[in-house]
């Protein structure tokens, strides 16, 4: 990983995609998690929240471990560009290391698992949303692509829209090959003005699945009540 141009995109564009971290085989035993329940705390079928079409689970501590280590080898490394946007926009800084900042979760009573493994199916989206679960959020989060677009699916972009104030909002629609990773702002990031930083908002979501099955598996680094 190249940290410096993540960061370097994250401050110019709000995102960043990464070069594949994971190869077909681990994408395969990522994606057949699904039908095994023993590993979910939880199932969201989407159509009855109007989140939009299609389902996810919430993992359970303990997390597979292939997750468990993206989570904790990305941590650190965001947790620098964190402390950053903190200082320019205000707001808390973070520790060092994952354990750190899950115990600060849990005094909170922020404890169950966020990671999540996504299925869209033909017609399924996700509307726009930002994924906070409590007081505390960690200001990043990454989506890992599972499935081959144009292959094992069609359709279902993933989108980013960020509003600035008194400005239009901003879309980018991305289709990221298998194995790599989306990483993005959870909630707002810095932009520099003419008078200093301000913030800028940050959702996203999937556009409509047209064939096939969408698999992505989603790091949330804050724990949720």
């Amino acid at each position: 990983m190249d940290w410096d141009g993540v960061q370097q995109s994250l401050s110019s564009d709000g995102y960043a995609v990464t070069p594949k971290l994971l190869g077909a085989a681990e994408c395969s035993e990522l994606m057949s998690l699904y039908e095994h329940e023993e590993h979910f705390r939880s199932r969201i079928v989407m159509a009855r929240f109007g989140f939009g079409s299609g389902e996810y689970k919430y993992f359970n501590y303990p997390l597979p471990q292939l997750i468990s280590q993206i989570r904790e080898e990305a941590y650190p490394k965001l947790a620098n560009i964190a402390n950053l946007w903190a200082e320019q926009v205000g707001g808390p800084s973070f520790p060092k290391s994952l354990a750190e900042f899950l115990n600060t979760c849990h005094k909170a009573g922020q404890r169950r698992a966020t990671p999540l493994l996504l299925r869209y199916g033909p017609g399924d989206f996700n509307c726009l949303h930002q994924d906070l679960y409590g007081e505390i959020a960690f200001p990043f989060q990454m989506t890992v692509f599972l499935s081959k677009p144009g292959e094992d699916y069609s359709g279902g972009e993933f989108v980013l829209v960020e509003q600035r104030p008194r400005m239009q909002s901003r879309a980018c629609v991305l289709v990221p090959e298998q194995g790599q990773a989306v990483i993005f702002h959870t909630r707002y990031r810095p932009v520099r003005g003419s008078r200093g930083f301000y913030r800028a908002n940050l959702k996203h979501g999937v556009s409509p699945v047209r064939s096939g099955l969408r698999f992505t598996l989603g790091i949330i680094f804050h724990d949720a009540k």
